[in-house]
Parts: C-alpha cells; sequence; structure tokens
C-alpha cells in the first residue's frame, strides 16, 4: 500500500503531462516513453536528463535575475519593449515538455526496480523549478493539464495555491528520499548520493518560500524560525546546492556556459556590470579579483587614458545624463571595462579589451594585473584558467544566512541581522578564495587574506551601525547581491519583496518603463490555447508581491 500511495502521489502531482494535447503546451516533440529504447526509459537516465535540465534552465533563469538586478550587465533600453513573449520560452518547455514528462515516463521503473530515493531527487528539483516559474510567472496551468480529455486546454492556477503544492511535493519528495526499502540513488550530480543534504536542501526550499510569502502570510517568519529552530538546513559548504561543470571542451562540451561565452579566440562575448563593479572597487571587496578579469589596465575616459582612444567607447567623452547623477557612467577606473544598466549599443571590437568572468564561478582566469603594467594584464582564450571547470551555485549556505539577515531585520532585529550578513560575507570569502587554486597562474601575493577580509568586514560592521534602517536595508541588499554572483533568481525576487538596494545604477533610458514584476506568458503557449490569456504588461504582479504598482516601486527602476 505504501508503494501504490507514492505512485499515485507521482501521477497526481506530475502528471500526465505526457498525453495533453499538443496544441495547448506545444508537446508534438516530445518521445512517446512506450517508444523509447530501453536506456531512454530507465530511471539512470531519466534522473540525469532530470538533473541537467534542471541545471542548464536554473542557470538561464538566474541569469536574468541577475541582469535585472545589476549583478551582470543588461543590455535592455526599455523593459516592456525588449522583454518580449518569448523571455520564458525555454523556462515554460523546459518543465514542462522536459522535467516533468521525464518524471512522468520514470514512473514504471520507480515502481518496477523500487527506486524511490531516484524519485525524491526528481520531485525536489520538480519544486524547486515550480516555485522558479511562478515566481517569474504567477499564475501557470497545472491542475487541469491532469485531465487532458476533459480540459483540452488548460486554465492557469492561481499562484497562490501553486505554492501549496510546492509544499506538498516536497513533503512527498522528502518521503521517498528517505525511503528505508528503496534502493540507492543510481546518478546523483549534485549531492553524490548524500540523501541527508538533500533533505537539508528541502527544508531551505522550505524556508525560501516562507520568506518569500512573508508579505501576505503573517505566519511565515514564524514557520521560517521553526526550521531553523530545528537546525537541518543549508548551513556550510559542504551542504551547498551548486551544479559542477567539467572543462571537457568537444564531444561533449561541459564547461561552465559564462566560460563558453567569454574565453574564445575572439575574445570575451558580454559585458560586466559596472554597477558591481564600481561597488566591488570602491568598498575594497576582497572578491573583486576572482569575480573580474581585466584584459586591459585602462579603460578609455579614465584618468589613465592617454590615447584618447574614445572611438571604441563613444560614451566615455559624452556628459552623463542627468539621471545618472552619483552614479558611474560609460566607464570605471582600473581597467574594469563594462557597460552600464541599459546600454544596448553594438560591440564595437573590443573582446580583447572589457573585461571577462574570473575564476569564480565560472573556472576563467584570476586577475593578477597591478597597476598600469600592461605585462601582468593577459587575454582570455579556449583553455585559460580553470577551463571552465566551475559551478553554477543555485543555494549556498552564504545566502541562507542572508535570507536570516533579511527575517531579523523585517522583524526589526537589526543586530541578529548584521551578524548573519557578516556569517554569510565570511562562508562567501571562504568558498570564493578556494577557486584560486582552479588557475594555475594566478599570483598568491594578491589573494585574500585574513587582514583584506577583516577590513571589509569591519567597514560593513561599521557603516551597518552607524546607517539608518534604508541604510541598513541598502547594506543588507548590496551584499546579499554581490554575493549572489553567479546566481541572480532570489537577489531578484528580494528586489521586487523589499525594494532595495535603492542604490542599483538607473538604466540607460531615463523613462524604461516599468520594472518587470513578473514576465509574460510564452508567445506559442498564447496562440494556442485560449484560456491563456496575455498579460497586459509586465506590471502584474506576483501573489507574495503586495508592493506598490510601478513605476515608483522599486525605486531604482
Amino acid at each position: 500500500m505504501k508503494k501504490i500511495f507514492k505512485l499515485f502521489s507521482l501521477l497526481i502531482l506530475s502528471g500526465s503531462l505526457l498525453f495533453t494535447s499538443c496544441e495547448t503546451l506545444d508537446l508534438e516533440l516530445l518521445d512517446d516513453p512506450n517508444s523509447l529504447s530501453p536506456e531512454q526509459s530507465s530511471v539512470e537516465f531519466l534522473l540525469n536528463s532530470i538533473q541537467l535540465t534542471f541545471a542548464g534552465s536554473t542557470e538561464n533563469l538566474n541569469l536574468l535575475g541577475a541582469g535585472l538586478t545589476r549583478i551582470e550587465q543588461f543590455q535592455i533600453r526599455n523593459y516592456e519593449n525588449d522583454l518580449p513573449p518569448s523571455t520564458a520560452n525555454s523556462s515554460w518547455s523546459n518543465f514542462y515538455q522536459g522535467l516533468t514528462t521525464d518524471i512522468t515516463a520514470m514512473r514504471p521503473g520507480v515502481l518496477e526496480e523500487n527506486q524511490f530515493q531516484a524519485l525524491g531527487l526528481a520531485q525536489t528539483l520538480q519544486a524547486y523549478y515550480l516555485v522558479n516559474l511562478i515566481d517569474v510567472l504567477g499564475d501557470i496551468p497545472f491542475s487541469q493539464i491532469e485531465q487532458p480529455e476533459q480540459f483540452p486546454q488548460p486554465e492557469v492556477d492561481d499562484d497562490a495555491s501553486l505554492y501549496e503544492v510546492a509544499f506538498d511535493l516536497l513533503d512527498t519528495a522528502e518521503a521517498n528520499l528517505t525511503d528505508p526499502t528503496s534502493i540507492t540513488l543510481p546518478t546523483d550530480n549534485y549531492y553524490g548520493g548524500n540523501i541527508d543534504n538533500w533533505v537539508r536542501l528541502i527544508n531551505t526550499l522550505r524556508m525560501k518560500m516562507y520568506l518569500q510569502t512573508r508579505l501576505v502570510n503573517p505566519d511565515a517568519l514564524t514557520e521560517f524560525q521553526a526550521i531553523v529552530d530545528e537546525g537541518n538546513f543549508i548551513t556550510a559548504e559542504d551542504n551547498d546546492f551548486q551544479f559542477q561543470w567539467g572543462s571537457n571542451f568537444q564531444n561533449p562540451n561541459t564547461r561552465h556556459p559564462s566560460y563558453n561565452s567569454d574565453y574564445t579566440t575572439t575574445g570575451a562575448n558580454s559585458y560586466r556590470s559596472n554597477w558591481l563593479m564600481n561597488l566591488m572597487i570602491t568598498t575594497n571587496d576582497p572578491r573583486t579579483r576572482y569575480y573580474f578579469y581585466r584584459q586591459s589596465s585602462c579603460t578609455p575616459g579614465a584618468s589613465c587614458d592617454t590615447d584618447g582612444n574614445t572611438s571604441i567607447l563613444p560614451c566615455s567623452i559624452q556628459d552623463a545624463p542627468s539621471h545618472y547623477e552619483g552614479f558611474p557612467f560609460c566607464y570605471l577606473e582600473n581597467g574594469y571595462w563594462g557597460r552600464d544598466h541599459g546600454d544596448n549599443l553594438a560591440s564595437p571590437g573590443d573582446g580583447f579589451l572589457r573585461t571577462a568572468p574570473g575564476v569564480y564561478p565560472a573556472a576563467g582566469l584570476f586577475d593578477n594585473g597591478e597597476g598600469t603594467d600592461d605585462d601582468t594584464f593577459g587575454l582570455v582564450g579556449l583553455e585559460e584558467g580553470g577551463r571552465g571547470a566551475g559551478i553554477s551555485p543555485f543555494m549556498l549556505a552564504s545566502h541562507v544566512d542572508f535570507m536570516r539577515a533579511e527575517a531579523a531585520l523585517a522583524s526589526g532585529d537589526n543586530i541578529t541581522a548584521r551578524g548573519f550578513i557578516i556569517a554569510g560575507l565570511q562562508k562567501s570569502f571562504d568558498k570564493v578564495a578556494s577557486f584560486a587554486d582552479l588557475d594555475p597562474e594566478a599570483n598568491s601575493d594578491l589573494f585574500m587574506t585574513a587582514t583584506t577580509t577583516g577590513d571589509f568586514i569591519q567597514a560593513i560592521e561599521t557603516s551597518f551601525d552607524a546607517g539608518s534602517t534604508m541604510d541598513q536595508w541598502n547594506i543588507l541588499g548590496e551584499q546579499f547581491f554581490t554575493t549572489q554572483y553567479g546566481s541572480g533568481l532570489d537577489a531578484f525576487n528580494f528586489y521586487r519583496r523589499t525594494g532595495f538596494p535603492t542604490t542599483l545604477q538607473p538604466s540607460r533610458e531615463p523613462s524604461p518603463g516599468n520594472f518587470p514584476k513578473t514576465f509574460f506568458y510564452p508567445l506559442n503557449e498564447i496562440s494556442t490555447n485560449t484560456n491563456l490569456e496575455q498579460k497586459p504588461d509586465l506590471g502584474v504582479q506576483v501573489f507574495w508581491d503586495n508592493n506598490p504598482a510601478g513605476p515608483n516601486f522599486p525605486i531604482a527602476n
């Protein structure tokens, strides 16, 4: 009876997507599990597919969140015009057509082979991804998908009710992971088969969801603290939930996506965020050389520029727009070559000049550059540094400390909040510092030390203690966003939830439109499902966001 109940739970929660009309969820590209080869229908094959789908899809969602919150540079001038319905295409299809359908195809093998740990792992990732999709889209179809004959064009479910579905799914996942009768996991790309760490992740996801809903649920922080009091959540680096990329270049390419993008024969292809680099430079953040790799000692327009080569960075001879007062515009000093938020101009052939991702988390190069000595600055290339064997940091112990800092500050306990900010920073320093070993050419004389990290922490403590409540929220937001580097979706959620930090660099466009509260539904789904009505704009808010509507919130739009 126990196994029958678990299989029934799988049917209800991941349910019958395979048999849904292709006119509604665009499922014509899916393989029928009845026609899959034995290898493709095996639990191990499907579980591996689920894990890889989750990694790639969550990496993409994190990059989107990072761009909107200035952790990464965002080349969107007008939010409404430049974030079209295609924005969420892959996020949608990877959930409905990929991860969830693979879970459905696992059913026979799970029951036949007693592989409930594998099912629990898959359900954990499904719940995590479901929450992510709700957070960026709001109401989405779910319950009617399980009855395709009755509901060939499923309606959306209320996003608040779907959070409850996700909580239930986590309960079921935990029961399956800890089932003493199950055989051990056949493959685990995240925790190497450590079930205790999977349970810690599940509890941390519950904490994340409670924190997310604290504006609309008066009991949320109490529930959050109850999990903390039990102590079984992500608390140390050994519990970090991350995906490990490889260093293989071809057949297959297993390298970190940022390494693939920016360590090429034509140089770097993306820009770093001027806001984040400026924040870290001006505060002497000891993680700077690990996050960013400079290919040049000087940027046009900076005080070191004696060549006057402004054609490659035309804005360097332009006056900053009036709404940029108090913010860096166009360029930074000391060779930190990035772009401003919303700068969407064409690339001027600066692939071997712009700042590239560093050794953390993409396993690129550690920045050995010193002063104006061009001999200490090198160029990116296909096999440089750590060769891309980095990580996607989805949920780290340092992130959790910042979650606890928010809960404390929201409760009016600024002293406890400060303590968690410091704890999160120290965990981040320790993790980031370890990545220098990936670059065999890294100059150890430039590594962070107990002195540099101690000085930085002391400065944060001093500023926090001397600051107003708004200052303290800004410090929390700035340091959380900096620690989120390589991630970003939780920063996007934090920004919509709190409105902080108010110190984010404005968009190049004086009136970029409402800051996105959720994204449009995918165009393909709108055109085939008459019950899926497109949103009027990007200002539609997810249920846990009861803050004022845009454009006045968040302030740093």
